[in-house]
């Protein structure tokens, strides 16, 4: 009979250490000589963050363990925390694993330990380090010379903001799959309500899809419950519906449909959830008494509300908490603004110029430079979802009457596509970081500001390029 596995909790409890000879090559690596770099943390600990259990490293002579394996339940978890602070450990690194790190840097952090979370991309240097007990060593030697850099947490108010936006966000594109199925399911039954409303789940698209699951069948019945804001007469919408019913397409029209409400309850509860934990966040630093309530000049253009917007006023709550209107940036509506500050907060004082936003969003290549030259740029592959944001707020300046518009269509006729939308998402990164590190407010300058100074530069460049060459331009009369 094949012997059973132990779990890591009874392995633990069961007080299984390591053993001694690995215990004396760990030493040994401790031990080794000098790097001759300078100690930035000289009470620094390392952890190896996994599902199971987390394996803690801490400098040789704080313990005759040096490096131990802790447990994964709550209760290990706060053991760990005391056996660092009888270490005299006072800051504490670890990779940003999955969510496994959650639990164990809220508890560390109630211990009153500094914690660093860091990329794994910043400690995957090393080569031939194959195990956990390696991993948590190298962390802490890294950590202990201050080759690590702590990763950005917004504020805690701002979290629970980011929980809840994030939640409501998967709901809403179950919503979009909602309607692709709805839609499939009437073209299966020849029933081409699309092809005559823009928007099958808008007012009359959904009372009639409504009133087909409850076992309405007559074309001229389900288009009489047309609105009147509908272009299309009754008698297209009519047509339209002259369908092949099929009981088991119905059926699954009729599931679809509960879940699409589903959906919506599910948002609107997000939304009162969300409204709560945005009052709760405190005014801007940068937001006056009359400035918050007033609305400001010019804001009325592009408010069009879309239906997946929260049901209260997010805008206002967005200028309240950031202190300046970033909506007021063309491209830029108030679901990219919540997008900012649920994932980054109304203050962004830890990315101390435009530039270090910029990077930390990959907005940017990142130079490979030897000698003092650049050899390489390569673009870093990033799941931001600020960056995210802000790209699809560059692409829908394409048809923009505006000074950013201008900018983006010249970007376009220069480079690549994918290229221009990444230079004018970074334009707009730089835009929200003046505008929230300053508190001024935006001021568009037009189109015709933006070709008037560009063909400025032009003349510029071309009266340079002629006197280069000895010559003269002469404009005609």
């Amino acid at each position: 009979m094949a012997k059973r596995k132990m779990s890591t909790f009874e392995r633990l409890q069961r007080g299984e250490r390591l053993e001694r000879r690995e215990r004396r090559q760990i030493q040994r690596q401790l031990d080794m000589g000098d790097p001759q770099l300078k100690v930035v943390h000289a009470d620094a600990a390392g952890i190896d963050v996994g599902n199971e259990s987390h394996f803690v490293s801490v400098p040789a002579g704080r313990d005759p363990e040096p490096v131990q394996e802790f447990g994964s339940w709550t209760a290990d978890l706060h053991r760990l925390g005391k056996w660092l602070k009888a270490c005299r450990i006072r800051t504490v690194a670890m990779q940003s694993t999955g969510v496994y790190w959650i639990a164990l840097v809220e508890v560390l952090e109630q211990e009153g330990l500094e914690v660093y979370l860091v990329n794994a991309r910043g400690t995957k240097n090393l080569p031939g380090r194959k195990s956990d007990v390696q991993e948590c060593q190298w962390l802490m030697k890294l950590h202990t010379y201050g080759l690590l850099r702590n990763s950005f947490r917004p504020p805690e108010e701002i979290r629970g903001v980011r929980s809840i936006w994030r939640q409501r966000s998967r709901l809403v594109e179950d919503v979009g799959r909602a309607i692709q199925q709805m839609q499939k399911a009437l073209t299966t039954m020849n029933v081409q309500l699309a092809n005559v409303i823009s928007d099958i789940s808008g007012v009359t698209g959904m009372a009639i899809i409504r009133a087909i699951v409850k076992g309405e069948r007559d074309p001229r019945a389900l288009a009489r419950l047309r609105d009147r804001r509908i272009q299309a007469s009754e008698e297209e919408i009519a047509h339209s519906l002259e369908g092949h019913w099929r009981s088991e397409t119905i059926f699954e029209l009729g599931q679809v449909v509960d879940s699409y409400d589903f959906y919506y309850k599910q948002i609107a509860a997000c939304d009162v959830e969300l409204q709560a934990r945005m009052s709760a966040v405190p005014n801007g630093r940068m937001a006056a008494a009359d400035a918050v309530a007033k609305q400001p000049e010019g804001a009325s253009k592009r408010r069009y509300k879309s239906k997946n917007q929260p049901s209260f006023d997010l805008r206002m709550e967005l200028r309240r908490i950031f202190g300046v209107d970033l909506t007021r940036i063309d491209g830029i509506d108030v679901i990219t603004a919540q997008v900012i500050l649920s994932e980054l907060g109304p203050d962004l004082r830890a990315f101390p110029s435009e530039g270090a936003f910029s990077s930390w969003l990959e907005l940017v290549p990142r130079n490979d430079i030897t000698g003092g030259k650049v050899i390489r740029q390569k673009a870093r592959k990033s799941k931001n979802r600020v960056a995210h944001a802000l790209r699809m707020a560059a692409e829908s300046l394409s048809h923009s009457d505006s000074y950013l518009g201008a900018r983006y269509r010249r970007l376009r006729s220069r480079m690549d596509g994918q290229e221009a939308v990444k230079a004018m998402a970074h334009y707009l990164a730089c835009l929200v970081h003046r505008l929230l590190s300053k508190g001024q407010e935006y001021v568009d300058r037009g189109a015709s500001y933006f070709e008037a100074r560009r063909a400025e530069r032009d003349v510029a460049t071309l009266h340079r390029k002629a006197a280069e060459l000895g010559l003269k331009l002469v404009p005609l009369a």
